[in-house]
């Protein structure tokens, strides 16, 4: 095995409770396809499939295993809507633009719910969601948002949940407010993406396992090097988002890893767990520093958040987060934790996916920064990257395309560093 090369799933819950995992081969020799995709996430997985369906050859490399990366060990949160304040974005797109966007956030989600039923994927899909306000002021954000989700067309069930009822959805003292949405929900994430890589490979799509890109050479044709083999293709997606390293230059500083965490207690009884989550939502409060939980199919509490910038990891990651679920459920203070894990999500400055072309080289595509909001944008990406390889007109590819995305400073090594202290500077602002 390559050296530095994982060989496993980092120890959380859903590795531990995954379906079957098959084993694919490492990349050795020389290969041809029309496409060479690099990264068995989400992105790169749905990219394929999408291609697939198409008619179009496929080699997909993964570094470790697929869905090793934030696509197998995220909170699991199917939640509508693509990128943060996309109305900053007018003067790029226009207003029409900035409307096909919302629309296209709403479309994600369905994308999900339609390739889950198509390949009969088992992965816990359960629906209902709520955005959780942590003060007064933001009830009222929440009902701006109801209002202007209807006047989208969005056909599933919104209400809001005033702080009287916020025990009907959750157990807690903690909020003021609610946004249900039934359209949105919470699912197994890395048996999505296992059931997602059967998919691909039904469809004649060429998986490869441990098999980290060492070079690529950029040209009419895109050679893909590995230590023990090479692709040649016409087409290159990469979809590495925060574990892109220093592949390509370009992309990598456009892109920020960020550190967040995840607990899940031991398996809760029906009362504790009905009294945790009444209706089995998952649900996201609105700070900074973001609560997001929901119930596992055993009944354990998944409790996540605690976004880092630092580039590094707390040493004890239950101990950490401990703290974090028991100021929202202090009546699971004798309940253990069983799983404790991390993992980078990709940030980009202005909170929106980046799905695109290298100008300079416009047979190389990407998708990646998906801001901790990736398991619909990552469907979504893979279909716009499909249509605009294939030829297909794609007016939600050009919309994406069209945002340029600045590049962090400090470099590889020091814009995390940089990053945090200028979150450090906004939360004391915010205080003061």
């Amino acid at each position: 095995m390559p050296v530095g090369v994982n060989s496993s799933h980092t120890a959380s819950y859903y590795a531990a409770s995954s379906a079957p995992q098959a084993t694919h081969p490492t990349l050795q020799g020389a290969h041809s396809a029309d496409v060479c995709v690099v990264g068995g996430g989400f992105s790169g997985l749905n990219t394929a499939i999408e291609l697939a369906e198409r008619g179009l050859r496929v080699v997909l490399l993964e570094a470790h295993k697929l869905g090793w990366g934030a696509s197998g060990r995220n909170g699991g949160q199917l939640i509508r809507g693509v990128g943060h304040g996309l109305e900053q974005f007018k003067k790029v797109i226009g207003d029409d633009g900035v409307r096909e966007m919302q629309l296209m956030g709403l479309e994600a989600v369905e994308i999900v719910r339609r390739r889950i039923a198509q390949y009969a994927i088992s992965c816990d899909l359960t629906w209902g969601y709520c955005d959780l306000a942590n003060k007064a002021s933001q009830v009222e954000g929440f009902a701006e948002e109801l209002e202007h989700l209807q006047g989208l067309g969005y056909s599933h069930e919104l209400r809001l949940v005033a702080a009287a009822d916020m025990h009907s959805v959750v157990g807690s003292d903690r909020y003021a407010g609610g946004l249900v949405d039934m359209g949105s929900g919470h699912l197994h994430p890395l048996n999505l993406v296992l059931g997602e890589a059967r998919a691909a490979q039904s469809l004649g799509v060429e998986l490869f396992e441990h098999s980290p890109v060492t070079r690529i050479d950029y040209g009419p044709r895109v050679t893909v090097h590995t230590a023990q083999g090479s692709v040649s293709a016409g087409h290159l997606v990469l979809a590495c988002n925060a574990y892109i390293n220093g592949l390509n230059p370009e992309l990598s500083g456009k892109v920020l890893p960020a550190g967040s965490y995840i607990i899940a207690t031991e398996p809760l009884s029906e009362s504790q767990a009905r009294g945790l989550l009444p209706q089995n939502m998952a649900v996201c409060d609105q700070r900074v520093a973001v609560d997001y939980y929901r119930l596992s199919a055993d009944r354990r509490l998944l409790f996540g958040g605690a976004c880092h910038y630092s580039g590094r990891d707390p040493k004890d990651i239950a101990a950490y987060m401990r703290p974090k679920m028991l100021a929202v459920f202090p009546q699971l203070a004798e309940v253990k934790i069983d799983y404790q894990w991390g993992g980078m999500i990709g940030i980009g400055a202005n909170r929106l996916p980046q799905i695109g072309r290298l100008k300079q080289q416009p047979n190389v595509f990407h998708a990646q920064a998906y801001a901790g909001h990736g398991l619909n944008a990552t469907h979504l990406a893979g279909k716009l990257l499909a249509e605009a390889i294939s030829g297909q007109a794609s007016r939600g590819f050009e919309l994406f395309d069209a945002v340029p995305h600045m590049t962090f400073p400090g470099g590889q090594h020091l814009r995390s560093p940089l990053l945090a202290l200028g979150m450090l500077w906004h939360r004391l602002k915010s205080l003061a």
